[in-house]
């Protein structure tokens, strides 16, 4: 019990350190500033072993992680951005440890340069992130965080990953091509072209055998 009790510290400790990036200074973007910031999550799936999660409330999470990275950013071009809720699963409590379901959301984004009207991306951009640092999590967060502290952490990532797709696009927003910081470390992220999320979400949920 009491090597539990230290794992659910040691957890807890983490979770607090996932969000500290946004006292840091943001990834240099350039002459960003953000326009329109649009969440979508109409025709979300949900994986069958999740806690249900409402369209309205992903959109405001996705939204106010969005608000949170991206205002931020004081350029002097505006550029809108929008982003899908594809598909999520969120870790249920009273799961048994050994089976450790993993809390993922995945995303399709898309970026705007307001005053041209135009979308800079020729294609959504797909994102899959995991709830902590690491997809390997030792425990279904199921047992450590309510929804909403599940939903904040994947959206917080989800807007990470966003913003590490953007500034490897410098171009974009008036850079020319360099290195990212050292400290930009993008929160754990798979890049998926599929039309489905579905099959890209399964297989990691479970640890492997």
């Amino acid at each position: 019990m009491r090597r539990l009790l230290s794992l659910f510290l040691a957890l807890g400790l983490l979770a607090a350190c996932e969000t500290n990036d946004l006292a840091e200074a943001p990834v240099p973007l350039g002459n960003f500033a953000l326009g329109l910031n649009i969440a979508v999550a109409d025709n979300m799936q949900k994986v069958p072993i999740s806690r249900d999660a409402s369209v309205a409330d992903w959109e405001a999470s996705i939204i106010r992680a969005v608000e949170n990275r991206f205002r931020r950013y004081d350029g002097t071009k505006t550029f809108n951005i929008g982003i899908n809720v594809d598909a999520y699963a969120l870790a249920p409590p009273g799961i048994p440890i050994v089976a450790s379901p993993k809390s993922v959301l995945v995303v399709s984004a898309n970026i705007f340069d307001d005053a041209a009207g135009v979308k800079l991306n020729a294609e959504p951009k797909q994102l899959m992130v995991f709830e902590g640092v690491s997809g390997d999590s030792l425990i279904g967060s199921g047992l450590t965080r309510t929804k909403a502290e599940q939903m904040e952490a994947l959206s917080y990532n989800a807007v990470k990953a966003v913003e590490r797709w953007l500034a490897e696009n410098p171009q974009w927003f008036g850079l020319a091509a360099a290195p990212l910081p050292a400290g930009a470390a993008a929160a754990p992220v798979v890049a998926t072209s599929a039309t489905s999320a579905m099959p890209a979400l399964l297989p990691a949920l479970l640890p492997a055998n």
